[in-house]
């Protein structure tokens, strides 16, 4: 900057004042300059190259939003290669036109305009456009559901930026892009790694801030995933402490994993506070504010919320990401029908696209579906395929949530030494990761219950699990309200428990309902 006052810069110079404002997130300076250098390269007669200066800021622009300017910048450029269908200008021409696609949903017409970049990336031996097209292009197949064609693409294009000499602002990119379509289809060995290459790029390059902000949120998802909670919520409020509001994609991003973290840890009302201001910064708040809903008692909002989200949810990887806090969400809300349909769905997805995880997630919801439908034996065998999923990929928290599912499991099968061993360990996760709401059921649950052999199977008559247990302490004599503060629900939440009951029962009073608790052995 300071050379630029004391003369004219050259076209070298330019670009590097250019590049480096940019990359240090002088925003307005790296306008000026790019804008400078466009200038110089149109008067010195070098077309092409000012159409490539031309992209480089007509992307930036649009990254940040200004839609209407990136777009008259993108255009010069589009009029500057015209006359020149080979050269490789028209490749990186070819990246607005696949993010326009990609925007209106047409993922086919997407990874098409990405591969023609490929091809003329290749042949011109240009490095940047080459591992930039292969990242779209594998995002796009991702997109389309193509996971074991899109996968690899990004590993090309990952090994490119590793391996090969790229612009700084083409690695970032590429780490970007790579790891969020990672998370997308819930491959979440490359996530980890490359969010740790991303990290330590940044780390090294602390004034690279526009990649900074993305990579303290991925890296604060996957810690949260690992079990790292205090340390997920330091990276997540570092986004803003650094940028406050000025990267709304990333303080949105970044509101929301604080207020997933308070929301395990029981911290509530500073849960909703994040949630919002998440909302605010144009990320939307759900499944988290649902979740947040139920750990509140408030399930009928939570449920409203859910169906709403899945009702406009098209996009079939979109939707698992949703799906296993639908299929909680009405579980909570005594819907078991409709989370069978939903944990179904997610099986199906599941098996489609073929990844672990995703599989853990489906099995997770299989098995919670079977017991609160009170098929125990069934729930075990999903629940325990799900758990060595979780195990082995080092997810401790949704590890410890199956052995509470597994504890109730084995209760009612009359295994009471299975289901203490299972508490015990889940609650010593609980512990050492802060989840007080989850330390609290896990203690609700250590008293034994008066179950029937396991010899005999319990009929259920369609009761869900929490169901059986409000049943239990009806014919125990105690009212709603002590029910609720036993179980940590809303006397409203119980009310409708007990509604349930009454009508699968096909009884009419607490009376009538204590009678079949004593004649099929719920008590004794």
């Amino acid at each position: 900057m300071q050379a630029s006052a004391t003369g004219p810069l050259d076209a070298d110079d330019a670009e590097r004042l250019a590049w480096s404002a940019m990359l240090s997130g002088r925003t307005d300076a790296s306008f000026d300059a790019f804008e400078r250098l466009y200038e110089i390269r149109l008067a010195s007669g070098e077309r092409l190259r000012a159409a490539r200066t031309a992209f480089w800021l007509g992307m930036r622009l649009m990254s940040l939003g200004q839609t209407a300017r990136g777009g008259g910048w993108l255009a010069r450029a589009q009029h500057l290669v015209e006359g020149n269908p080979d050269c490789v200008e028209c490749g990186y021409m070819r990246l607005p036109l696949a993010f326009r696609f990609s925007v209106a949903g047409d993922h086919g017409a997407a990874g098409a305009a990405a591969a023609e970049a490929i091809e003329i990336a290749d042949r011109h031996h240009d490095r940047d456009l080459g591992a930039l097209a292969r990242a779209y292009t594998g995002s796009a197949l991702i997109r389309q559901g193509r996971l074991s064609e899109g996968l690899p693409m990004l590993d090309e294009a990952m090994v490119a930026v590793s391996s090969d000499s790229v612009l700084p602002v083409v690695t970032g990119l590429v780490y970007c892009e790579a790891i969020s379509a990672c998370q997308r289809s819930h491959a979440l060995d490359r996530a980890r790694e490359w969010t740790a290459g991303l990290s330590a790029w940044c780390d090294a390059q602390p004034q690279l801030v526009p990649f900074a902000g993305a990579c303290l949120v991925h890296r604060s998802e996957v810690m949260q995933f690992s079990g790292a909670w205090s340390d997920a919520f330091e990276e997540a409020h570092r986004v803003l402490t650094r940028f406050g509001q000025s990267r709304a994609d990333a303080a949105g991003s970044a509101c929301y994993q604080e207020g997933e973290i308070h929301r395990l840890r029981g911290e509530l009302a500073d849960a909703e506070h994040a949630y919002r201001l998440a909302s605010e910064s144009g990320r939307d708040p759900h499944p988290g504010l649902a979740l947040l809903r139920v750990a509140q008692d408030r399930v009928d909002l939570a449920a409203a919320a859910t169906r709403r989200v899945m009702s406009v949810t098209t996009d079939p990887l979109q939707r698992t990401r949703f799906l296993p806090a639908h299929v909680e969400i009405l579980l909570a809300a005594s819907e078991i029908g409709e989370a069978r349909a939903a944990a179904e769905e997610l099986g199906a997805l599941a098996d489609r696209y073929g990844m672990d995880v995703l599989s853990a997630m489906a099995q997770h919801a299989k098995g919670a579906v079977a017991l609160a439908d009170g098929d125990a034996r069934s729930a075990i065998h999903a629940l325990r395929r799900a758990q060595e999923v979780w195990q082995r990929v080092g997810a401790p928290y949704l590890s410890a949530r199956i052995r509470l599912l597994l504890a109730r499991a084995f209760r009612a099968l009359g295994d009471e030494d299975g289901a203490a061993l299972e508490l015990d360990a889940a609650r010593k996760v609980f512990v050492q990761l802060g989840a007080a709401p989850d330390v609290r059921a896990a203690d609700a649950m250590a008293t034994p219950a008066t179950t029937t052999p396991a010899a005999s199977p319990l009929d259920t008559h369609g009761l869900s699990a929490r169901e059986l247990e409000v049943l239990r302490l009806v014919a125990s004599g105690k009212t709603n309200k002590a029910i609720a503060g036993e179980l940590f629900l809303s006397e409203k939440t119980v009310d409708r428990h007990v509604s349930n009951i009454f009508g699968k029962l096909n009884v009419s009073s607490r009376a009538a309902a204590t009678a079949w608790a004593y004649r099929h052995h719920l008590v004794g």
